[in-house]
């Protein structure tokens, strides 16, 4: 019995000794927000989570990725941002304007990486693109508004009245717009627009448009991306060239754009969250980012479809050769 009793008393301090010595991992847990479900947000989401296993974070290994999509409405993204607070997640991924700025209005402690957002500053996510100065820091989805109004007039040389629409409660779109009416007035042409303010008003609102302009610009507007397939209804009947914001409206029934790859644009999110998974750096610090590079996208079937010539030099962007 003592033999016995000096065995198990071993054992017990064994293990014992095990547990003082063994280190517990604890899984970090990211939040993911999205605004609305469309190509070139769904398409950031996938390089965020990209970067973020890449550089070792795994979903379901080290940490567990809680992905949610508000459909647009803004009571979603209130209980998700409610959500995630509860939670207490170590890391937030903002989707778009509107989903940065409903969880950046619940928390002031969780570190916020927004993308496919046109200005920060503008949208009173940060003090400055240089020095955030809170919780909140990001990828800027600001397009080259200049260069595709230039690509615009390049496709429709005799285009004297451009239209433009955009969602009137989109922050990230009425800055847009303004930089492209600046752009299209400081050509010597017309700058004409339409406001919506859901997806209810986009039909009605395209056949408004189309019957006051030579060609239409739509800014990278989360509703519009979200319609593209009924824009282009509209737009086909009356042969009118669509100039967009990004590749994802091309795939869908725009005409062209010079805009950016938004698979890049998040995956250069996710090294920003790297950095605050592993701490190294904090929000307050971190500069807003910018992307590097702009691809051109043209659909042939459209310019068949309007009966558009597209130029032999960019003849190597068509998407549907």
């Amino acid at each position: 019995m003592k033999k016995t009793a000096i065995i198990m008393l071993v054992i017990v301090a064994v293990l014992a000794m095990a547990g003082c010595t063994t280190k517990v991992v604890e899984k970090k847990s990211v939040g993911i927000i999205q605004y609305v479900e469309h190509v070139a947000l769904d398409s950031a989401r996938e390089g965020f989570i990209k970067a973020l296993s890449d550089n070792g974070f795994t979903d379901g290994d080290n940490i567990t990725i809680d992905v949610q999509n508000a459909q647009a409405d803004q009571s979603n993204l209130s209980t998700i941002s409610d959500r995630f607070v509860s939670n207490k997640v170590d890391l937030v991924l903002a989707i778009a304007t509107p989903a940065a700025q409903s969880i950046a209005g619940k928390t002031t402690e969780i570190p916020i990486v927004g993308t496919a957002i046109t200005d920060f500053v503008a949208a009173k996510l940060v003090s400055s693109n240089e020095a955030p100065g809170g919780n909140v820091t990001g990828t800027t989805d600001m397009n080259p508004i200049k260069e595709q109004i230039d690509l615009l007039v390049k496709l429709v040389p005799d285009a004297k009245t451009v239209g433009v629409m955009y969602t009137s409660s989109e922050d990230n779109s009425v800055i847009q717009a303004k930089i492209a009416k600046e752009a299209i007035e400081a050509l010597g042409l017309t700058y004409v627009e339409v406001t919506i303010t859901n997806s209810n008003d986009v039909q009605q609102a395209t056949q408004s448009l189309v019957e006051k302009c030579d060609a239409m610009y739509l800014p990278t507007d989360n509703v519009l991306a979200s319609s593209t397939p009924v824009i282009y209804g509209v737009t086909v009947e009356s042969k009118t060239p669509v100039i967009c914001g990004e590749a994802g409206m091309v795939e869908n029934g725009c005409l062209a754009t010079l805009g950016i790859n938004y698979y890049d644009l998040g995956y250069q999110a996710g090294l920003m969250g790297v950095k605050i998974l592993k701490g190294e750096a904090k929000p307050a610090e971190m500069p807003i980012e910018s992307a590097t590079d702009f691809d051109f996208a043209i659909s042939g079937a459209v310019a068949d479809e309007i009966g558009l010539e597209i130029p032999a030099d960019l003849a190597e962007y068509l998407i549907d050769k």
